[in-house]
C-alpha cells in the first residue's frame, strides 16, 4: 500500500478507487482504444525535428490542434499580408497522416494582432466587415479539411459569469460571437463550431453565465454545434464537481469537447507567471494520483456526455518537456502523459487503462 501524508494525494487513492497501472503487451496507440478521436496540440516544427516525437503523436493520436499556427496573429500578421505555409504545413501533415485537423481558435483576444486591436478601437464598421472578411478567407480556404474550429475562445472572463471585456466586445458588443459563428457556418456548414473556455469544471459561476450565453445563441439560432472545455486542471478539483459540470454542458444536447487537457500539481492565479510552487519533486505517490485522476477523467467523460455528443478528448501537447504550463506559469509541474525524455508515465497508464476499460 502506498502511503502518503499530503491530504490531496491521500483523497485520490483512497477517495478515487486508484488501481495499479502497468504496461501492457498491446501495442495499440490511444487512439485506437476510443470510437472518438483522441487528439494532442502540437507545434508542427518540433515535432518532425524529432523522430521520437513524431512517432508518439502519428501512434498516440487521432486529431490535431495547432498550438499557434491556425490563431490569427500568425496567420495574418500585418494588413493585407495573409502567411498560410504554416498552417498549409499543418493541413498537409493532418490529411498524409489521417488524422482530423481541429482549428484553433479564429476570434481570440490573446491570439488577435496588435495592428488588428489598434483598427478595433477607432472603427467599429470596419471591426465587423473585417471580422467576417477573415473568417470568411481562413474557413473557405481550408473547408472539407478542417474538421471543426474554436470560432470563439475564452469569451467569459477569468472569474465570473461576465463576457470578457476585450477590443471585439468594446467595438461590436456581445453580437460579435454570433457574427463570428454565422461567418463560420457560411462558409464552410459541414464544419463542428465551438465555443471554448478555461475553467468551466471548476468554476460554477463561470459555467453559468457560459451556459447562458450558450443558451442565448440557440435561441437567436446561431449555429454552435459544440462547447469546448479546455480542462487545464488540477489534482485539487474534485471529480464530483468536473461531472456535474459537464453534465450541465451535455444537457444543452451541443458536442463536448475536452479541447486543451493538461493536469497539474501546483497552482496558478490564471495569469502569466501567477503560478505558486508547492511541489518541488515528482514522486512515485503522486505520479499514481496522476494516473487515478487521468483514469477517471475518462469515466467522467462517459458518465456525463452521451455517446453521440462526446466529439473527444485532446491534450495540450503530451510530454513535460513542451508543456506551456512550465514556461507560462513559471512553475516545474509534471501534467502530461509523457516525461521529458518522452517516456509514457504513470499518467499514460492509467488514462489507457480509462479507456480500455470504458469501451472493453
Amino acid at each position: 500500500m502506498v502511503k502518503t501524508t499530503n491530504p490531496i494525494l491521500f483523497v485520490l487513492f483512497f477517495g478515487l478507487g486508484l488501481t495499479h497501472c502497468t504496461q501492457t503487451k498491446d501495442s495499440r496507440g490511444l487512439k485506437e482504444l476510443s470510437d472518438y478521436p483522441i487528439g494532442t496540440a502540437i507545434n508542427l516544427k518540433s515535432t518532425l525535428s524529432d523522430s521520437k516525437k513524431l512517432s508518439l503523436t502519428v501512434k498516440e493520436f487521432s486529431s490535431l490542434t495547432a498550438e499557434n499556427n491556425m490563431k490569427m496573429f500568425r496567420i495574418l500578421p500585418s494588413e493585407n499580408e495573409y502567411n498560410w505555409d504554416a498552417t498549409d504545413a499543418v493541413v498537409a501533415f493532418a490529411a498524409e497522416n489521417k488524422m482530423r485537423l481541429f482549428g484553433h481558435a479564429l476570434v481570440w483576444h490573446s491570439g488577435t494582432p496588435k495592428w488588428v486591436n489598434d483598427r478595433i478601437a477607432i472603427d467599429s464598421l470596419w471591426a465587423q466587415n473585417f471580422l467576417n472578411e477573415y473568417i470568411n478567407t481562413v474557413v473557405s480556404k481550408y473547408q472539407g479539411k478542417v474538421a471543426g474550429w474554436d470560432v470563439v475562445n475564452e469569451p467569459m472572463e477569468t472569474k465570473g459569469g461576465k463576457l470578457r471585456s476585450t477590443a471585439w466586445l468594446n467595438a461590436l458588443g456581445p453580437d460579435y460571437i454570433d457574427q463570428a459563428f454565422h461567418a463560420a457556418h457560411k462558409a464552410d456548414p459541414n464544419a463542428t463550431l465551438f465555443l471554448n473556455d478555461f475553467n468551466l469544471e471548476r468554476d460554477p459561476l463561470k459555467l453559468e453565465g457560459f451556459l447562458d450565453l450558450v443558451e442565448q445563441l440557440q435561441k437567436n439560432n446561431v449555429p454552435i454545434s459544440g462547447i469546448g472545455f479546455q480542462m487545464h486542471y488540477r489534482m485539487d478539483i474534485p471529480d464530483s464537481l468536473i461531472l456535474k459540470s459537464l453534465e450541465k454542458a451535455a444537457n444543452t444536447g451541443l458536442k463536448i469537447h475536452l479541447s486543451e487537457v493538461d493536469l497539474i500539481f501546483n497552482t496558478h492565479d490564471d495569469s502569466q507567471a501567477g503560478g505558486v510552487q508547492s511541489y518541488e519533486n515528482f514522486t512515485p505517490e503522486m505520479a499514481q494520483a496522476q494516473a487515478a485522476k487521468y483514469k477517471n477523467l475518462v469515466a467522467l467523460y462517459h458518465k456525463a456526455v452521451p455517446k453521440e455528443q462526446r466529439y473527444g478528448i485532446t491534450f495540450w501537447g503530451f510530454n513535460d518537456r513542451d508543456t506551456w504550463i512550465k514556461p507560462f506559469f513559471k512553475i516545474k509541474d509534471w501534467p502530461t502523459l509523457f516525461d521529458e525524455q518522452l517516456n509514457p508515465k504513470e499518467a499514460y497508464w492509467g488514462f489507457r487503462e480509462g479507456l480500455e476499460e470504458n469501451f472493453n
